[in-house]
């Protein structure tokens, strides 16, 4: 594998480490800021809501430029995103700078994913993609705790700052390891970028991700109160816990990276049947306490074995011009994000139980296969030739040419 990938990795743990980092300084920012937690809970939000508007918008934005020019000018604006966070003076200020600290986001791993790709042999594509998500999941397992800590000895701008400071690593790492030819500017430009997003096939991928990843977060995003109220643990062990989820995630993702390189389509409906099963079995998983942290683990196994496939399938629907798709893609994750935490509150809500979130993803990964299976139909009806009518032309043609087809 190209020591590039390298420098893929270095800004892909950048921004997962910013990404999650929030969600453990909200006490602390708060306080600060002398506001609520929910309200300081808009600022995950607002990051949220910057990869889904920057994700297309900047991969469309940047259909003529070199690759490895965008990718360096994205993590310019990650790392001024993140200084503006550590230098907001107040509410207001923080939610737009963290808004623009995601809006590189998807853009960065969608354009990442193309190079990436293009830079290995075509038996390796998943893994190089497996390869530059390795950096965001490594960033669950080591960065976010250790921004975390570092936020509430030195205070949360020290956080920010120190996330500026991988950027500027990352981009460092850029210059020296991308070589401007395994880089160059799209040849297709805006009009080819957007004519691949016409495709059913391709919002297909997309739905594909929504649901799949849907079901991920429909669980995860009430993971401490099925450990606490259902499995009985501590709060003070749920940290702990869910980095088993990381390093769930960081196997499976590489896992998924090599399977997919043998089947994409094998191992993206595998991951997601995975996913349906460990999700529907943690009703009875949550009865132990070592039952639990094994389904936690599982959890971020079978959640990532379908990152990479997942990914690969959305460029591949849109093989003639990958970029935009591609960053949609990472849009599509976000929004899976917000509407698996949203369909997974409505279980709670119900009063199904605590586990109920679990149940309500199982069925989303069901979901998930069914629109890949989908996918594949439309595939194969559209790779099917279609039968040829014969019609007579008259005139003045030689006769073995006037039985033509249509």
């Amino acid at each position: 594998m190209p020591l590039a990938l390298l420098a893929l990795a270095v800004g892909a743990f950048g921004i997962g480490t910013t990404e999650f980092v929030m969600m453990g300084l909200l006490p602390d920012v708060a306080d600060d800021l002398n506001i609520s937690i929910p309200r300081a809970g808009h600022l995950v939000s607002a990051y949220a809501l910057g990869v889904v508007v920057g994700a297309p918008l900047l991969a469309a934005a940047t259909a003529r430029i070199p690759r490895r020019t965008v990718l360096i000018g994205l993590m310019a604006l990650f790392v001024t995103g993140n200084a503006l966070s550590a230098v907001a003076p107040g509410e207001g200020t923080l939610l737009a700078a963290r808004f623009v600290s995601g809006l590189p986001h998807g853009a960065f791993f969608g354009v990442g994913a193309v190079v990436a790709t293009g830079m290995v042999a075509p038996e390796r594509k998943a893994r190089s993609v497996s390869l530059m998500f390795l950096g965001l999941t490594v960033a669950n397992v080591v960065g976010v705790p250790a921004a975390t800590a570092m936020g509430q000895q030195l205070g949360w701008r020290a956080t920010f700052l120190g996330v500026s400071a991988i950027g500027v690593a990352a981009i460092a790492s850029l210059v020296a390891l991308i070589p401007r030819e395994n880089a160059p500017a799209p040849t297709t430009g805006l009009r080819g970028e957007l004519a691949a997003l016409r495709s059913l096939p391709v919002w297909l991928a997309l739905g594909t991700t929504v649901a799949g990843f849907g079901a991920l977060f429909s669980a995860y995003s009430y993971i401490t109160p099925m450990l606490t109220d259902a499995a009985g643990y501590a709060g003070s062990s749920v940290t702990l816990l869910l980095a088993l989820f990381g390093v769930g995630a960081t196997a499976g993702n590489l896992l998924g990276g090599r399977l997919a390189d043998h089947s994409l389509r094998g191992t993206l409906f595998g991951g997601l049947a995975s996913l349906a099963l460990v999700l529907a079995l943690f009703p009875f998983l949550m009865r132990t306490q070592g039952t639990a942290a094994l389904a936690v683990a599982l959890l971020g196994t079978a959640a990532f074995v379908t990152g990479s496939p997942l990914q690969l399938m959305v460029m591949e629907k849109a093989s003639a011009a990958p970029s935009l798709a591609s960053s949609a893609n990472q849009a599509a994750f976000n929004l899976a994000n917000a509407g698996g935490a949203w369909i997974g509150g409505l279980a709670l809500a119900a009063g199904l139980g605590a586990t109920s979130p679990a149940l309500a993803g199982a069925a989303l990964a069901v979901l998930g296969v069914a629109v890949a299976a989908a996918a594949h139909t439309v595939d194969r009806r559209r790779a099917t030739p279609t039968p040829h009518r014969e019609r007579v032309v008259t005139g003045h043609l030689p006769e073995e040419t006037q039985t033509v087809r249509r």
